[in-house]
């Protein structure tokens, strides 16, 4: 059975403050009312939470916009990454999440590590394409050139 419910705060995957979404009874019940992130929808309630929806929607615009400008400047750099390779170019270790996020603060670029979509490390040479989820709505891609030490 699903209950609609007045979310008060946001909720991942769920909405932000004002939404009115259909949950089921025992996540209502056991995880959003108890910690306060969702209430019964009444026409007080919605009233009350219709100014901080707004000044969230115009937060999200905001971030949205930032996103978009940090996606660009990503799209815009070629990350070259140097990896110790043996006889037969096997590639000792791997290259993961650090050394790129190391590369991009290198050229002067802060990105947090969980945006980072790799789910594997990068195991052999040549040139990738990672993504870096800035945004809900953004999503930008970063070439990785992966070379040979010299």
């Amino acid at each position: 059975m699903a209950t609609e419910v007045l979310l008060m705060d946001q909720v991942e995957g769920l909405g932000i403050e004002g939404d009115v979404v259909k949950v089921s009874d025992g996540y209502a019940r056991n995880f959003l009312f108890p910690r306060g992130i969702a209430s019964e929808v009444t026409e007080g309630k919605k009233r009350q939470i219709e100014k901080k929806r707004t000044e969230r929607l115009v937060q999200l615009e905001k971030e949205k916009t930032a996103s978009e400008e940090l996606a660009k400047k990503i799209a815009g750099i070629e990350c070259t990454i140097e990896a110790k390779v043996a006889d037969g170019g096997k590639m000792f270790g791997s290259v993961g999440i650090p050394q790129i996020l190391e590369k991009l603060a290198e050229q002067g670029l802060e990105v947090d590590r969980t945006k980072v979509a790799l789910i594997t490390p990068l195991h052999e040479l040549g040139v990738f394409d990672v993504a870096i989820k800035l945004h809900a709505e953004v999503t930008a891609t970063l070439k990785v050139w992966i070379v040979e030490e010299k």
